[in-house]
């Protein structure tokens, strides 16, 4: 009789895969060591909390929960179309943006096709690649970046996409509107480029790149965003993705009818127009930043400048032992060995005193 074996029934790209490894809860920490008044800094969340308007807006969404969420996310594809000049027609919705750049991967790669990313890129590149069955191309990294000339030169006849998070995660580097322009420029038309701005909000206006309008252009450019960020909406997972309309017909063929739920859908609406809360957000953002750059340019401790909301800091070899230390002082940090950063910590923006005390536990811990 033939034994069951889940393994080998698997597709051969999950048989290895390792799951994503998301930043500790302040809840499993307390069950772990006991301990109260936790300071989490490892999931580049916005320490502000929801806003006042988006609050409001879901104790009114309350009362529908019965029924079904819009599965074409009319009002919210409405509100990002009239925001950023798109048509409605170029916009996919997600489950935050990891779920748009999984769905886009599974559209168009399979496991005939190389995707290319840059090495201490964010995760799920190469995990969504894996997981096709996908050959995975990590270029190595330029002052902790993207090197663009590289990643060209990698292109082969079986490159169907190719990653870009700007700023990057978890390294905060950051491309300029120049650089991205003439990269995209000389991708042949047949390569997906995928430009993800999940920390978009955080960059200065001046340096932005126009993104979206470089797609009337460049048809194979795809760029994904968040709500995750510096509009505080990660519990609630919400993300969208803006393409060439034939992109995203594609896309919607394959995306599962209600992955955004009414909740989700309702709070990005909202989000949308609350500029005073985006605002106080970037403010606070850059304060903390400043907060963390004095802090280790007093102790003489590298890192690397950063665009988004984390920063990440070179502590030395001993940077496993040190986060789980941190641990022990109620302060949750990221470790990024798994980006090939072995030396550092990855350590999210706080409100002043949350930066402080993550400030005093690691003077403390360095003594």
């Amino acid at each position: 009789m033939t034994q069951f074996d889940a393994k080998q029934l698997a597709n051969v790209g999950v048989r290895n895969l390792s799951p994503y490894q998301a930043g500790k809860p302040i809840e499993e920490l307390e069950r772990e060591l006991g301990i109260r008044d936790i300071v989490k800094l490892a999931s580049n969340e916005n320490p502000l909390g929801i806003s006042p308007l988006v609050k409001a807006a879901l104790q009114d969404t309350l009362a529908g929960l019965a029924r079904y969420p819009d599965a074409n996310g009319f009002y919210l594809k409405s509100k990002l179309a009239k925001k950023f000049a798109v048509d409605t027609a170029q916009i996919t919705l997600g489950n935050g943006s990891n779920d748009v750049l999984e769905l886009l991967a599974r559209t168009f790669v399979n496991d005939q096709h190389e995707v290319i990313f840059a090495q201490h890129a964010f995760v799920v590149y190469p995990l969504v690649t894996q997981a096709i069955g996908a050959k995975g191309i990590a270029v190595p990294a330029k002052d902790y970046g993207h090197d663009l000339p590289a990643m060209l030169a990698a292109i082969t006849p079986k490159t169907r996409m190719i990653f870009i998070a700007n700023p990057n995660n978890p390294t905060g580097t950051f491309l300029t509107s120049e650089a991205l322009h003439d990269f995209i420029r000389q991708v042949p038309a047949n390569v997906l480029v995928v430009l993800d701005e999940a920390y978009y909000e955080y960059v200065p206006e001046a340096e932005r790149a126009p993104s979206l309008e470089w797609i009337a252009s460049f048809p194979n450019l795809v760029v994904s965003r968040t709500f995750s960020k510096a509009y505080g909406l990660a519990g609630l997972r919400a993300g969208y993705m803006v393409s060439h309309p034939d992109v995203a017909d594609l896309m919607n063929r394959a995306r599962q009818p209600f992955n955004m739920n009414s909740l989700s859908l309702k709070a990005a609406e909202v989000a949308l127009d609350d500029d005073d809360y985006l605002h106080k957000s970037i403010a606070v953002n850059a304060a903390g930043m400043q907060q963390l750059v004095d802090f280790c340019e007093r102790q003489g401790l590298n890192y690397i400048p950063s665009y988004g909301n984390f920063l990440t800091i070179e502590v030395g070899e001993k940077a496993g032992e040190l986060y789980q230390q941190l641990l022990q002082e109620g302060v949750i940090v990221r470790p990024v060995a798994g980006y090939e950063l072995p030396r550092h910590l990855r350590v999210s923006i706080g409100l002043p005193e949350e930066n402080e005390t993550f400030i005093r536990a690691l003077t403390k811990l360095l003594g």
